[in-house]
């Protein structure tokens, strides 16, 4: 018993000496959000970024997820009678829920059914891994490691950021959004030469072929328009990349300088000023964290939805949905003049 009392004593007293320096990160709340060296380096024998063990990570776990839900979702034997029609377990509930809402209120009305049943393993993957960075990031999972560093003995700082393992958010790291962003580029140019090819790509570059065949004189127009058009092939994944890592870092940063006001008292005035302020930043911090909750699923959902929006850009499905449409109501009327007739 007695030896229990010396332990706690000092590890009470330690992080009460650790918890301000631990959560103000030397009053720079962008410690806790930017991209740090992983401790796993010293195993390795070379630097490995705390996102790429993250970015590895977070697709083991979501491929085991969605394959276990794949076959929760798949249909079961006849031995089970209609229940094997049903999806069983709450998640796999959800994932399918999520995936049949995407599909067909999102990616086959903007792509058609075609061009969507082509490019769904890739938007959904997107969808799926974007989402799993961005709830791993929400969980405290590096600081907390950090904290069981400073209360073992160790010294806060340089050396407890090299105990860090695994943790933070790997789309608050612009390299990560920017490497999505290339498989976004990719899918765009793969659709490109599907549809159109290359000839018709560079007539689309240039401004289709009634500006590029047309007046002789709209020939003047074409370079500036050819230009602009390269410029926007990588100024639309550079921005879902800024987007995604700005928004990212933006809420992490702030629920980092939130918790940075508590640390402050505490270092003024001891825990008689730092603890109304800090039942403040709490309630603070816990309403901002149902925001950037909504946050993760929403920019997952936006980088998804603009890779689809670029690779219809790239596509004249819309084209053929009209003319088959208006073939459609052409046919309809026949029929309906021809059973009048009869």
């Amino acid at each position: 018993m007695l030896m229990t009392l010396d332990f706690a004593i000092p590890t009470l007293g330690s992080f009460a000496d650790v918890l301000p320096n631990l959560i103000a990160s030397g009053a720079n709340p962008l410690a806790h959000v930017l991209d740090k060296e992983s401790a796993i380096s010293e195993f390795l024998g070379f630097k490995v970024k705390l996102s790429a063990i993250s970015i590895v990570v977070c697709g083991a776990l979501m491929f085991c997820l969605l394959w276990i839900a794949a076959g929760r979702i798949s249909t079961g034997p006849a031995s089970d009678g209609t229940s094997r029609f049903l999806t069983k377990g709450r998640v796999s509930q959800i994932v399918e829920v999520l995936i049949q809402g995407l599909r067909d209120g999102m990616i086959e009305p903007l792509l058609g059914k075609a061009t969507a049943s082509y490019y769904m393993p890739l938007l959904l993957s997107l969808f799926f891994f974007v989402l799993a960075m961005n709830l791993v990031g929400l969980i405290p999972v590096g600081d907390a490691q950090e904290l069981a560093f400073a209360l073992g003995g160790g010294n806060h700082g340089a050396a407890a950021e090299n105990l860090i393992f695994f943790g933070g958010t790997a789309t608050a790291s612009i390299s990560v959004t920017a490497g999505l962003a290339v498989v976004s580029l990719f899918a765009m140019l793969v659709q490109a030469s599907r549809e159109l090819g290359l000839k018709g790509l560079f007539e689309h570059m240039c401004g289709g072929k009634e500006l590029l065949y047309g007046p002789k004189g709209l020939l003047l127009v074409v370079p500036i328009i050819f230009i602009v058009e390269v410029l926007g092939l990588f100024i639309k994944p550079s921005a879902l990349a800024i987007r995604l890592f700005a928004n990212m870092l933006a809420g992490h940063t702030l629920l980092a300088t939130i918790f940075m006001f508590t640390a402050m008292a505490l270092k003024a005035g001891g825990w008689g000023l730092a603890a109304p302020i800090g039942v403040i930043s709490i309630a603070f911090a816990v309403a901002i964290s149902f925001l950037e909750l909504f946050v993760a699923f929403l920019q997952a959902f936006v980088f998804m939805f603009l890779t689809a929006v670029f690779i219809s850009m790239m596509s004249h499905h819309g084209e053929h949905d009209a003319h088959a449409h208006a073939e459609g109501q052409s046919d309809g009327h026949g029929d309906k003049y021809g059973a009048h007739a009869h």
